[in-house]
């Protein structure tokens, strides 16, 4: 979706996949201009690499960025986030300059807040690696002194690349259960999906693609149709059928509790580093 343009400077710390991703789909999106944004990475490839796909500035130091820019993407590594929280502190940048938006799985707001300087306005955010695609699933949850604007930024931002949703500060940990880890478990069901069919005949290569096919045309029609899952699969299964025999097959083999257990797993672990 095209986006009007804003008058926002934008800046990248972390220029990773994620924060890379993130970047370019604002900027694509219209969200903000190539010449409002500022990135810079400890890595001078991964810099690079975000310059060569778009013309954006690159800055010498993470001061440099918090002092010229208007709203950050916080994208390190958990354990590299509060010392780069602590180097935004330091330069000087307040609370009425800066939004920072971390990306940083299992750091709380309070957490992010202790890092920086009263005050600070700070949104804890979860996107998800198909924002690579402009397909991502995010959602985020604002600071003690983050505004309704900021939020609106947030979900501006976020969703340039797929879909951005506000959350209570307690679900974050779920949301990473949920679409954090999601993909992986997607990625699983194509690749079984794929490997049932190539045990019973069919090669690798059409067995994939018509796994992938499978799974996003689906996912499609529960988009586009607005339809409950069950009330689509119903539609698929008709009486006595080759279907209803397939989820026979599924529920004697707990795939519905596994998913769950994945979900719950997944949701346990990020409460765990949260508290690491």
């Amino acid at each position: 979706m095209k986006l009007e343009a804003h008058a926002m400077k934008l800046g990248l710390i972390g220029c990773g996949k994620m924060g890379k991703a993130l970047t370019i789909g604002a900027i694509d999106a219209g969200a903000v201009s190539p010449a409002d944004v500022v990135a810079y990475d400890i890595h001078p490839a991964a810099l690079d690499s975000l310059l060569k796909d778009r013309s954006v500035s690159a800055a010498e130091s993470i001061a440099e960025v918090a002092t010229s820019v208007d709203v950050l993407f916080l994208a390190v590594k958990p354990h590299d986030t509060p010392a780069a929280l602590h180097q935004i502190r330091d330069s000087g940048s307040t609370a009425e300059s800066l939004l920072v938006i971390s990306v940083a799985a299992g750091l709380t707001v309070e957490k992010l807040e202790r890092e920086v300087a009263e005050g600070a306005r700070i949104i804890r955010s979860m996107p998800n690696t198909p924002a690579l695609v402009g397909q991502g699933a995010a959602a985020f949850t604002l600071g003690q002194t983050a505004t309704e604007n900021d939020g609106a930024t947030a979900r501006s931002l976020l969703g340039s690349v797929g879909v951005a949703v506000e959350v209570k500060e307690s679900l974050m940990d779920a949301v990473t259960g949920l679409s954090g880890s999601g993909p992986a478990y997607v990625y699983l069901f194509i690749e079984a999906l794929a490997d049932g069919a190539v045990q019973n005949g069919l090669p690798r290569d059409q067995a994939r693609e018509l796994a992938v096919q499978t799974v996003l045309g689906a996912a499609t029609m529960v988009r586009a149709t607005g339809e409950h899952p069950a009330v689509l699969k119903d539609m698929v299964t008709s009486p006595g059928g080759t279907t209803i025999a397939a989820l026979e097959a599924l529920e004697a083999h707990a795939f519905r509790a596994a998913c769950i257990e994945a979900v719950n797993t997944a949701t346990a672990r990020a409460r765990e580093m949260g508290q690491e």
